[in-house]
């Protein structure tokens, strides 16, 4: 099957040029009249330094446009998040408008195959999610999913990302929760890439750490973005403003928001290390008004963080997006059609790194295995409209049209035979046989392939992707590792 990945989107534009003006425009004005707050102190120090006014009651500080753009400049417009072979074909060359879609994180339950009841996640779902996109090869990399309610959260970062590595060959990014957890990770990361040199320039290992909407950077995730960005790791700084909540109930009033917040976390990462790989980042959705809850599955989520890919695009920065979840407690009409919606749009509007997009539903609460095989065909079927229709000599036929004339079939054309299987996409869980094929086969719903197939993988044998040498090293020099992970 071919895997399309990598491909130039940007057709969806829901903002206009002079939209992107203005919000930067606005985005300008709060840096400099309303202000961010940095309660982490190291990076409070390096932006007055840098020039920045601050207000030392509040931790405030305030800044001209023109120092905000020049703290942006060292920020790189492309990084290269790379999978585990040197071949190069789990790499993702994430900027500019290149599509790549994946899971996302962190649900704290999960639904095995075949139901939709809940239980809590454990740390082995963490190496079962990544056994499952090792599998599905649509998905092109592996945000870490869920939260293992087992591990303390002193030994939660080196264990997401120690049963991940040995799972699979697809970058892994991860969100984080001590430093010490992250700077485990880097050591356990370095052994397995052969030295810290060969980490930096094959990154495999990307992280996470969220500014607070609106206008907040706070110690605890400062510090670990900070601790991410001066050891070279990738590092995403999204934001989540919720309209109606922590941003205006307006769209536009939410995208301000959400650019302050993402673009003061890319700012702090480059005073703690110019030219650290950082990534602008938006989770944006709307609440329920009901009830103020978070929603995953809203058409507006899709609007938001397609209009914050023609933002990041702005400035040159590559982009982490959010997309294909649904608050769908089931994998139902209403989960299919809200994640094909968002799915569509935000791969259409050229986001680099769309996480979310496969295995949630349950306003992102619940990981489902089934959901990752019927994301995996979605996700197929979205990045064959990213690829759109290439015209030029070879895909227009002529010769052929000219060949078969009026009244004629172009079913044994050799030109036929050649491009059959990378024209279209060849769907692996959808049902295109006939009423009596079907029944014949036990007349089986999507949901009840995708649960065979989850069941096939999960229940083959566990395959380890490191080599026993390594896999020894890090049980016997990372303390807080579980053996079974390694095994």
């Amino acid at each position: 099957m071919k895997v399309r990945k990598g491909l130039a989107g940007g057709q969806y534009t829901p903002l206009t040029p002079e939209d992107i003006g203005k919000i930067h425009e606005a985005s300008m004005e709060v840096f400099e009249e309303v202000g961010v707050q940095v309660n982490y102190p190291a990076a409070l120090e390096r932006f007055v330094a840098a020039g920045a006014e601050v207000d030392t009651k509040t931790n405030i500080i305030k800044m001209k446009a023109e120092l905000v753009e020049k703290l942006l400049t060292t920020a790189p417009s492309e990084i290269t998040l790379c999978g585990r072979d040197e071949s190069g074909e789990h790499d993702l060359a994430i900027g500019g408008n290149k599509v790549y879609m994946g899971t996302g994180g962190t649900a704290l339950n999960v639904q095995e195959p075949g139901s939709s009841e809940t239980r809590r996640a454990e740390l082995r779902d963490v190496m079962n999610m990544a056994r499952m996109v090792e599998n599905l090869e649509n998905i092109h990399f592996y945000m870490l999913n869920v939260y293992p309610g087992d591990l303390p959260v002193e030994d939660i970062d080196v264990n997401r990302f120690g049963a991940a590595l040995n799972r699979t060959r697809k970058h892994i990014m991860g969100g984080v929760y001590t430093v010490e957890g992250v700077r485990s990770v880097i050591k356990m990361a370095e052994k397995i890439a052969g030295s810290p040199e060969a980490l930096r320039e094959r990154p495999f290992i990307s992280m996470v750490a969220c500014p607070i909407s609106p206008f907040k950077l706070d110690e605890s995730y400062g510090e670990l973005a900070v601790e991410a960005a001066i050891n070279n790791i990738p590092v995403v700084v999204p934001a989540e403003p919720l309209c109606g909540a922590t941003a205006p109930i307006t769209l536009a009033g939410n995208l301000v928001i959400q650019n302050v917040d993402t673009l003061a976390g890319i700012m702090m990462t480059q005073l703690a290390n110019p030219g650290a790989p950082a990534i602008y980042g938006c989770i944006s959705s709307i609440t329920d008004l009901r009830d103020m809850k978070y929603l995953a599955g809203a058409v507006e989520m899709g609007l938001m963080n397609a209009g914050s890919a023609q933002m990041a695009q702005h400035y040159a920065l590559p982009y982490y997006g959010t997309a294909g979840m649904t608050d769908s407690k089931a994998i139902d009409a209403q989960a299919g059609y809200e994640s094909a919606i968002t799915s569509t749009m935000v791969a259409l509007s050229g986001a680099n790194f769309i996480h979310d997009a496969a295995g949630f539903v349950e306003f992102c609460m619940t990981a489902s295995y089934d959901k990752l095989v019927v994301d995996n065909e979605i996700i197929g079927m979205v990045m064959r409209a990213v690829e759109g229709i290439e015209v030029n000599e070879r895909t227009l036929a002529m010769d052929q049209i000219k060949k078969v004339g009026p009244g004629g079939h172009f079913v044994s054309s050799r030109h036929t035979r050649k491009y059959m299987r990378t024209e279209q996409f060849k769907p692996s869980l959808s049902d295109r046989d006939t009423r009596d094929q079907w029944q014949a086969e036990g007349s089986l719903t999507a949901l009840q392939r995708a649960t065979e197939y989850a069941s096939t993988v999960l229940n083959s044998e566990m395959e380890n992707v490191l080599p026993s040498e390594t896999r020894d090293w890090i049980k016997g020099n990372i303390p807080a590792i579980r053996p079974f992970i390694m095994e």
